[in-house]
């Protein structure tokens, strides 16, 4: 990976820190959802926020 500047490593900790929580998020409403449906839908948005999550901790050298 490139050298990244200040600037960029804070950009990047938002990220990964929104990500996390959206993951988190998805996966409580898809526990805590009635509707079968909806509970998969969201269960599909958590694991594209993991993946995501995962790319970018790892472009940054760390391990998934």
């Amino acid at each position: 990976m490139t050298n990244l500047t200040a600037k960029d490593l804070d950009v990047l900790s938002h990220v990964l820190t929104a990500e996390e929580m959206a993951c988190k998020k998805a996966r409580i409403y898809a526990h805590t959802l009635t509707d079968a449906a909806l509970a998969q839908e969201m269960e599909r948005i958590a694991c594209a926020h993991a993946e995501r999550f995962s790319a970018l901790y790892s472009m940054l050298g760390g391990k998934s």
